[in-house]
């Protein structure tokens, strides 16, 4: 018999919800949540199945768009970020471009942060504009920027907080209260901070987008994407693009990122804690020119991050005094760090933003975005700090 324990994430905390909420017990009695690895679903009659297919009765149909593995991923990350509904996706990609299309048509508009990961912008300029959805690009701290951009044919406003790679912030609160006016939705790509560190929607966010590839999973196995809100805007639209179109994520998967939920208010405080003192110690450093991190008292938003995060995440941004080989000097020489541009696994990862993970802009949409040729991206992971800090000092 199924377990009838499933847990009321309202009557928890965050931490107890990150490990409890989704789980259903088979009459198996695991407790560990169990992988469904099947394709499709058996139904007990004709007028079961139609009922299934139909959406008058709730149940699996086939995993395309209902697995249970995945439902309780779903329905876990939707109770840490407070929202009535989640949707699981192939990668954190996917799961902008089932927002983008399962809301959006012909003739729409979005205004968007121009600090944002450069496949975004390239998905923005290019793709979505083949479909005749337009992209004004604005500067994310810059509230009336934001809202002189807005048309009347603006539906969508898209930003990350902090960003990739500098780290920059804008009010959520102040924001949302932008888009509502003017009937627009909010959408923040939390995957910097996660809702250990914090949460959009509580601060009037209409929809939360994850890459679960990375905090979410922590550890860097798995690719996936997820997207939280509404029951009528998430579980409706960008449900019914993904259900039509496919960009599914595997019950392998899902059950990865639910072992990952499970740890990551404790992980997030560990990189946040690490990431810290290696922002100071780069502060210190006669050969760094800046450094980008929320917490810093340098740094510009310091005091916007206290007030809608409780920790700083774990990516450092820096440049250096010098050009492109200075940086890529420092990167090769690491021994112990690994050289990728995938962030949030337990092991530190660096990268040179302007040649990787912004590579696909132009030299001037780089330099709108502030991402220079000295520009070095950490993210911290679980490693003693202080062989993190001699591994970075060998390239100083």
């Amino acid at each position: 018999m199924a377990d009838s324990k499933k847990i009321r994430p309202e009557d928890y905390a965050f931490a107890t919800r990150a490990v409890r909420a989704g789980q259903e017990r088979t009459h198996e009695g695991e407790n560990s949540e169990p992988i469904f690895p099947t394709s499709s679903f058996v139904f007990a009659s004709a007028a079961e199945a139609a009922a299934r297919f139909s959406g008058e009765q709730p149940g699996n149909i086939y995993s395309r768009f209902t697995n249970p593995t995945v439902r309780a991923f779903e329905e876990r990350l939707a109770a840490m970020e407070g929202a009535e509904r989640c949707v699981a996706t192939a990668s954190g990609m996917s799961a902008i471009t089932a927002t983008c299309i399962g809301l959006l048509g012909s003739g729409d508009h979005i205004v968007s942060s121009r600090s944002i990961f450069g496949s975004t912008t390239v998905l923005f300029e290019t793709y979505l504009g083949k479909l005749g959805i337009g992209t004004t690009f604005v500067d994310l701290p810059d509230l009336g920027a934001w809202e002189r951009a807005i048309r009347p044919e603006t539906k969508l406003l898209f930003l990350e907080t902090p960003s990739n790679p500098l780290t920059e912030l804008v009010d959520i609160a102040a924001l949302a209260q932008i888009a509502h006016n003017n009937d627009c939705l909010l959408v923040v790509d939390n995957c910097f901070c996660t809702p250990a560190l914090q949460q959009p929607i509580a601060l009037g966010a209409d929809i939360v987008i994850h890459s679960a590839t990375k905090y979410i999973d922590g550890q860097g196995r798995c690719v996936g994407g997820a997207v939280c809100g509404t029951r009528d805007i998430v579980g409706e639209s960008v449900y019914g693009f993904l259900r039509t179109a496919g960009p599914t994520m595997s019950a392998f998967n899902a059950w990865v990122f639910l072992k990952g939920l499970e740890t990551l208010q404790l992980r997030m405080q560990a990189h946040s804690a690490s990431a810290l003192a290696l922002a100071r110690w780069l502060e210190d450093q006669a050969v760094v020119e800046r450094v980008y991190y929320p917490g810093l008292e340098s740094h510009p938003q310091h005091a916007l991050a206290k007030q809608q995060q409780t920790g700083f995440g774990g990516i450092v941004s820096f440049e250096l005094k010098g050009t492109r080989e200075e940086a890529w000097r420092l990167v090769d020489a690491t021994r112990m760090i690994s050289i990728t541009a995938n962030l949030g696994d337990t092991k530190t990862t660096i990268t040179h933003p302007a040649t990787t993970t912004h590579g696909r802009l132009t030299p001037e949409q780089r330099e709108a975005a502030g991402i220079s040729d000295s520009l070095v991206r950490v993210a911290v992971g679980l490693e003693d700090i202080d062989d993190i800090k001699a591994d970075i000092a060998r390239g100083m």
